[in-house]
């Protein structure tokens, strides 16, 4: 599995988007993937521990690379993005461990932080402010 979020990754990458887009698009990728699930409960069921495990995946790689020593992100950034993995890793944990008994409803706050996030790395940065002279 991880070397399907690998080769997507890569595949994606050789489109020429920046490094912003292409994380974009895998959001988007892994939130179409639980709602899927989510709306077809009932035949799509079998799929929810795939759809889980991509989004951990790519969620273990974004926030690896996001709070790296390397990464020039300003430590609130980091601390965010740490938080919001670490939400993402225990959310998917607890769903592995109960499919047999959770509501497709669980999956919502998953889609939305994928769809959220996808659409501000979509949005242009800010100019920077001129310094003062």
């Amino acid at each position: 599995m991880y070397n399907l979020a690998a080769q997507t990754y890569q595949q994606t990458e050789r489109m020429a988007v920046s490094p912003r887009e292409l994380e974009a698009i895998l959001l988007l990728k892994a939130a179409r993937k639980l709602q899927v699930v989510k709306d077809n409960w009932e035949t799509h069921r079998s799929d929810l521990d795939e759809a889980l495990t991509f989004n951990r995946r790519l969620w273990t790689i974004l926030s690896t690379s996001a709070t790296s020593a390397e990464n020039p992100l300003p430590p609130e950034v980091k601390q965010n993005i740490a938080s919001l993995a670490l939400f993402i890793f225990s959310r998917t944990v607890s769903l592995l461990g109960a499919s047999q008994t959770i509501s497709p409803d669980k999956l919502t706050v998953l889609v939305q932080i994928n769809r959220s996030l996808a659409e501000g790395l979509r949005q242009k940065p800010a100019p920077e402010a001129a310094p003062a002279a």
